[in-house]
């Protein structure tokens, strides 16, 4: 897939979730759900233009954070040598976003669902796939695992993102055993606990190859 229809297809969502927000507009309360506990329940709201189109806003932003990463990173050199990645890893957060925004819609025009059960597969297709991706990348100040150690050294940011990128996949094949689970409390332990730990064990990881490296 080409940078262009990349582009093609993260402009298109953009405009996509801003029309599926001006025409459910003039259906939703003044106020509209905008956040879901653990059990899938509604437990908080906000003022229904900022819950409609906070999130269209959101990813106009970052599109055009993703279009001049390239120009500004110290690295640029290097985030050429894994252009296609670099735009499929921003290509997938912005699908993941479209789709919370879809739930959302949806639920506030009326339909009534399991939010845990909707979100935590996108969440395990999220992980998997950046996962799949990362470890090709190349060490930049933006994209990837950033970490003092890994920053410094190309070495340390190999090791650590092969090792992020089965992290991630590990983490997204728990957030699927999740849905198994007869009990939103866990599915949601399954669908978030994982990655969290990954989190700490790649910088832990980090910093040991870091260590060794300067020995």
């Amino acid at each position: 897939m080409s940078n262009s229809t990349v582009n093609g297809i993260i402009i298109f969502l953009i405009f996509a979730t801003v029309g599926a927000g001006i025409i459910a507009y003039p259906s939703l309360p003044p106020e509209v759900a905008s956040h879901w506990d653990v059990n899938g329940e509604v437990n908080g709201y906000m003022q229904k233009f900022w819950g409609v189109f906070l999130v269209p806003m959101i990813m106009a932003g970052l599109f055009i954070f993703y279009l001049i990463i390239p120009t500004i990173d110290p690295y640029r050199a290097n985030i050429e040598t894994f252009r296609k990645q670099y735009s499929l890893i921003w290509l997938i957060v912005f699908g993941f976003l479209s789709y919370i925004f879809g739930l959302t819609l949806a639920w506030n025009v009326g339909y009534r669902f399991d939010f845990t059960i909707f979100i935590i597969p996108a969440f395990a297709l999220m992980w998997y796939f950046l996962g799949d991706f990362l470890k090709d990348s190349k060490r930049n100040w933006f994209v990837g695992i950033r970490t003092p150690w890994t920053l410094s050294s190309d070495v340390v940011w190999e090791k650590t993102h092969r090792l992020g990128a089965t992290l991630f996949k590990l983490s997204a094949l728990l957030s699927l055993f999740g849905l198994l689970i007869p009990n939103n409390g866990i599915r949601f332990f399954f669908g978030v606990i994982p990655v969290l730990v990954m989190s700490v064990v790649v910088v832990v990881y980090s910093y040991v190859v870091f260590r060794k490296e300067i020995r």
